[in-house]
C-alpha cells in the first residue's frame, strides 16, 4: 500500500470487473485479461490488457466497455488501452471465481 495511487488502481480494478467478456460471460478481471492499470499522469489512465484470442470478434466491444467504466469514475482522465499479446493469455490466468463461473475445476 505504499503506492500513492493504490486507491485509484483499486477503484479501476473494481470498475473493470463490471466489463463482461460477451463470449465467455465472465468479467475481464476474473478472466485475467487485464495485465496492468497505470496512472502515468493526472489526466491519463493506461490499461495494458489482452483478449482471449487475437481474432476475438468482440474485442472492440470489450475495449469500449473498459473505456466506458473507467470514464464514468475518472471523467477527467483520458483512457488509453494497449492490447498486448505477451504474455499470451491462457486458462491458467483465470481466477478461482472465474473458473467456477465457467464450470472449470479449481487450480
Amino acid at each position: 500500500m505504499s503506492d500513492p495511487l493504490f486507491h485509484e488502481k483499486m477503484k479501476a480494478q473494481i470498475a473493470l470487473s463490471d466489463v463482461i467478456d460477451p463470449e465467455l460471460g465472465v468479467n475481464i478481471i476474473d478472466l485475467g485479461l487485464v495485465y496492468e492499470v497505470d496512472f502515468p499522469n493526472v489526466d491519463q489512465i493506461i490499461v495494458n490488457m489482452t483478449l482471449s484470442t487475437p481474432h476475438c470478434p468482440l474485442g472492440e466491444a470489450i475495449k469500449e466497455g473498459v473505456t466506458n467504466v473507467l470514464t464514468a469514475i475518472f471523467p477527467y482522465r483520458n483512457v488509453k488501452i494497449n492490447v498486448v499479446w505477451e504474455p499470451i493469455w491462457n486458462f491458467d490466468m483465470i481466477s478461482d471465481a472465474g473458473r467456477e463461473q465457467l464450470g472449470l475445476s479449481p487450480r
